[in-house]
This record gives structure tokens, C-alpha cells and sequence, in this order.
């Protein structure tokens, strides 16, 4: 089953962050924040899809109502060679969609493959479920979707 494709403009934040991206020479649509992508959830601009591994989500915490296509598996983080066939099924190419995973980086290398499958609209979100590594080495004290406070629950 794949997610209707909207027949509205595309949000303004999205459009911002497709501006940035093709200033930078990123490979996919762009990046939004965390705040933004919840906005974009909330509002139905957008489908939010948690790439991380399963045993993540689990363990550490997910956000309610979202789609999952794990990008890599297993503790190695074997990359998933069906993704892009997964993401399309769950998704359709035409939808306006926004991964994310732990940190920010997993996500941008998924956004990069869907794009170069034909993903027109697809975005990463910005430092993750987690955030960034501090210094003693710890996630989510930096940034990243707990962080802010945005909404998610636990098994």
C-alpha cells in the first residue's frame, strides 16, 4: 500500500530545505529539523519513515504512527539491499517523504539512494532520533528528536 500523493504545493519549509540542499550539491531533496519534521508529520505535508534497525526502535524508542524501512539490519548494520523497493512499496515515488534514523547520517545515505532511484521528493531529518555524540561520548543530550522534546514512545 503506498502513501496518497498530495495534490497541494509543497510546504514552505521543504522548499527552503530543497533550496539549501541545491546550494550545498547535496544528492537529495534536503534536511529539515527535528521540529520541522514533526510539524510537517503533524500536519500531513509529509511521511515521516524511521529507517533505523528494528532492535532500535524497540530499545530505544520510536515515534508513534510512522512508517519503518530499515536502511541497514543486524548489529553490523548489514545495508538492506531492498530499501529503495521497500520505501516505494510503503511510500510511492511521488510522496513527500522524510527519514530518519540516529544521528542524521544513516538517513542522508538513504535519502541519497532513494533519490538516485527516483525519489523526487525525499528529505533527511537532522540530527536523528538521538543527536550528535557529546563529549563523554553519550547521544541525546546534544540534540536530535528526544532532545527537543518531540513526541515518541518506548516498548
Amino acid at each position: 500500500m503506498t502513501v496518497e500523493v498530495q495534490d497541494k504545493p509543497l510546504h514552505a519549509d521543504l522548499e527552503a530545505a530543497r533550496a539549501a540542499a541545491q546550494a550545498a550539491g547535496l544528492p537529495y531533496a534536503g534536511s529539515v529539523t527535528p521540529q520541522q519534521a514533526w510539524a510537517l508529520r503533524a500536519a500531513g505535508d509529509a511521511v515521516l519513515v524511521d529507517v533505523r534497525t528494528a532492535e532500535e526502535r524497540k530499545f530505544v524508542g520510536h515515534v508513534p504512527d510512522t512508517l519503518h524501512v530499515a536502511w541497514a539490519t543486524g548489529t553490523s548494520l548489514t545495508r538492506n539491499p531492498r530499501f529503495v523497493r521497500e520505501l516505494e512499496a510503503k511510500t510511492g515515488k511521488d510522496a513527500v517523504v522524510v527519514l530518519l534514523c540516529r544521528s542524521g547520517n544513516r538517513s542522508a545515505l538513504a535519502a541519497e539512494a532513494a533519490a538516485k532511484a527516483g525519489f523526487t521528493n525525499v528529505f533527511n531529518v537532522q540530527e536523528g532520533f538521538e543527536g550528535d555524540l557529546d563529549d563523554a561520548g553519550h547521544r541525546g543530550l546534544r540534540n536530535g528528536w528526544r532532545f527537543h522534546g518531540l513526541p515518541w514512545v518506548q516498548d
